[in-house]
């Protein structure tokens, strides 16, 4: 590749152009998310100062005091733990037993089943809204942290992702370790998990954002304030803060201060999948 001094003058203009582009783009993701931590870190008058904030002026933690043992934020964030964490685990564990099944050769009605589960992912979640919120009624499951593991264990997109994985995976392999005397389930834990460690990654980072970020489930199913979820306590604590009575005001700091507890999960998660993240969606989607 050429070095900058020769390149034309409109290639330069060009990538130029594109790096002042994407600094714009940064700094739109940046600068928000550097006012949410500094007012967080600021004292109850500090926060309610008017302005962007970069830096804060004084570290002050009164913001995380307040919303961990006085608004008790332990307590949904306890439940969001043990939401996002089972549902996350079950629903990675399932969607890899499904594209499992639908790899083998000898399954009749295969691309019948892989046609179905496309079409799945056509249907907005609003359409089946209310026919869910029926059957949890039915089945018993309102105002239970059951009801969000259960809705959306399984999903369209993370059993095809996972299926391509294992379509990669020699089928030859597989069927040397039968004759061997190997099971379904010694190949599938031995062999083809191992392989699509990516593909595991990616559903796994996936569904892990989506059910510790859930709103619109928690506030359909959940209205018992001692089972509220992460989402639910953060938007009580806006309406307190929009409340007229005194008594029931809430500062920006510790509005603030419930946003950033909300991150810091996402945050520790990330960066040790990030390498099977990119490789899984590369990967993954590059395979028939």
């Amino acid at each position: 590749m050429k070095s900058w001094t020769h390149w034309s003058w409109k290639r330069k203009f060009f990538y130029g152009l594109n790096t002042l582009f994407l600094l714009l783009l940064v700094l739109t993701m940046i600068v928000p998310l550097l006012n949410t931590l500094t007012v967080s870190l600021s004292s109850n008058i500090e926060s309610m100062k008017p302005g962007i904030k970069i830096w804060p002026t004084e570290i002050n933690f009164e913001g995380y005091e307040t919303i961990w043992r006085k608004l008790e934020l332990w307590r949904p964030f306890y439940n969001n733990v043990i939401v996002t964490l089972v549902g996350t685990v079950l629903h990675v564990l399932l969607s890899a037993m499904a594209g499992y099944v639908l790899v083998q050769k000898d399954l009749p009605g295969k691309k019948i089943m892989t046609t179905i589960i496309m079409i799945t992912m056509m249907i907005p979640g609003e359409a089946i809204m209310i026919p869910l919120y029926v059957v949890n009624k039915e089945l018993g499951l309102l105002n239970t942290l059951t009801s969000l593991v259960v809705n959306g264990l399984v999903s369209g997109f993370s059993v095809l992702l996972i299926r391509n994985y294992f379509l990669g995976v020699s089928y030859e392999l597989a069927e040397s370790a039968r004759m061997d005397g190997a099971g379904d389930f010694r190949i599938f834990s031995r062999i083809y998990l191992p392989l699509a460690k990516p593909g595991l990654a990616t559903i796994t980072l996936f569904e892990f954002v989506s059910r510790w970020n859930h709103f619109t489930s928690a506030l359909l199913y959940i209205n018992d304030d001692k089972k509220y979820t992460l989402q639910l306590a953060l938007r009580s604590l806006i309406i307190s803060s929009d409340s007229t009575s005194s008594s029931d005001f809430i500062t920006a700091n510790v509005r603030m201060a419930g946003i950033i507890i909300a991150l810091i999960p996402l945050l520790v998660i990330y960066p040790f999948v990030q390498k099977y993240f990119v490789k899984g969606l590369m990967l993954g989607s590059g395979k028939e």
